[in-house]
């Protein structure tokens, strides 16, 4: 049922996702999706899981091979981030978005984003000699920016490439720690 909730958002949006809509477009009963899902909030946070974890997945791939310098990890890092809001073709910013409507919602949305930050932290600890803590930190600002220049190459603001320029510009600038 996930692949056609899926199919709904690309191709409907995430504002005609319902538990009735998925039923019907599924073949099965309303009682099916709402046993499985219990609340449209539900659906939507196991589809969010389900798109996120991909590129978690994603993420973790490109990054596990190999040593690499500061600046190969940085442009492997912003690239594939950006990269995976191309494959998704935008639903994950718009599950994302209808995932902060509520607190239960917005407390899951916060807790994968918390995945990246400390995803980002583990992956450019060796790069840095900034305390774990500061690291932390700029990894929050950092899965931020991620996530807004994502949300402006989808909305064609800027080119794949381009985002993931400025993305590898930011991550370079905060792994360093301040002079002086």
């Amino acid at each position: 049922m996930l692949d056609t909730a899926l199919l709904i958002v690309r191709e409907e949006g995430v504002d005609r996702l319902t538990l009735g809509h998925l039923a019907a477009r599924a073949g099965v009963s309303k009682p099916v999706a709402y046993d499985h899902f219990g609340t449209r909030s539900g659906l939507l946070i196991e589809l969010y899981k389900s798109v996120d974890i991909e590129q978690v997945n994603a993420l973790r791939s490109a990054l596990t091979t190999g040593e690499r310098s500061l600046e190969e990890t940085v442009e492997v890092l912003a690239a594939t981030y950006i990269h995976c809001s191309v494959d998704t073709s935008g639903e994950r910013h718009a599950l994302g978005a209808a995932l902060t409507g509520s607190e239960e919602k917005g407390a899951v949305y916060q807790e994968l984003l918390d995945g990246y930050v400390v995803l980002f932290a583990a992956v450019l600890k060796p790069h840095s000699t900034l305390s774990p803590a500061e690291l932390e930190r700029r990894c929050v600002g950092l899965v931020g920016a991620g996530e807004a220049l994502s949300a402006a190459m989808v909305r064609g603001s800027c080119s794949e490439a381009e985002a993931a320029e400025a993305f590898a510009s930011l991550i370079q600038g905060a792994v360093r720690a301040p002079v002086g």
